[in-house]
């Protein structure tokens, strides 16, 4: 009987069966690696999205408080009459109404709700055509104009606070 001592086919030998073998399994390996990234990058993905619909929730109010702020700034240490407060009565009317809508931030704008209304409230009286101050009359003044100053420190405490609350629910 006679034995060859050529391989039967071209490929079958020991070496080139690991070699195949080796590249299979590296292949295997990336495949597998490039899919468990891919999915942690899509979930990435979906976090960032969900983030930034939050955020485009915040941004109304935001730029409201911004603008409350820089309208009660105008009015530091000036005693008011009802007409000063358009501008700051107008932005509060807008944050009343989104307050409901915004759950997350409902508890600030209620709070910066009502410190716009008790701030208006202290409005000093027209003075009048008055050609004599008396001084009860200009202590009275005096004692609603520092009224008036505290309810706007109130508010500007509350602006802040809500202002605090959107960038903490931002960053989250």
């Amino acid at each position: 009987m006679m034995t060859s001592t050529t391989t039967l086919a071209i490929g079958t030998s020991a070496g080139t069966l690991l070699l195949t073998t080796a590249s299979a399994l590296v292949t295997g390996l990336f495949a597998g690696l490039s899919h468990r990234h891919q999915r942690r990058l899509f979930a990435w993905m979906r976090k960032v999205r969900r983030k930034d619909e939050t955020n485009t929730d915040f941004d109304k109010p935001a730029e409201w408080l911004g603008d409350l702020y820089k309208a009660q700034c105008g009015l530091t240490r000036k005693p008011c009459v009802v007409d000063d407060f358009a501008e700051i009565f107008s932005i509060g009317n807008m944050i009343e109404g989104i307050t409901d809508h915004t759950e997350a931030l409902r508890l600030e704008l209620t709070k910066v709700v009502e410190c716009v209304k008790g701030y208006v409230a202290t409005a000093l009286p027209d003075p009048g055509p008055v050609t004599r101050i008396t001084v009860p009359y200009h202590r009275a003044q005096l004692t609603l104009a520092m009224r008036q100053e505290a309810a706007r420190g109130e508010l500007v405490r509350a602006i802040l606070a809500a202002q605090k609350r959107i960038k903490d629910l931002r960053r989250a």
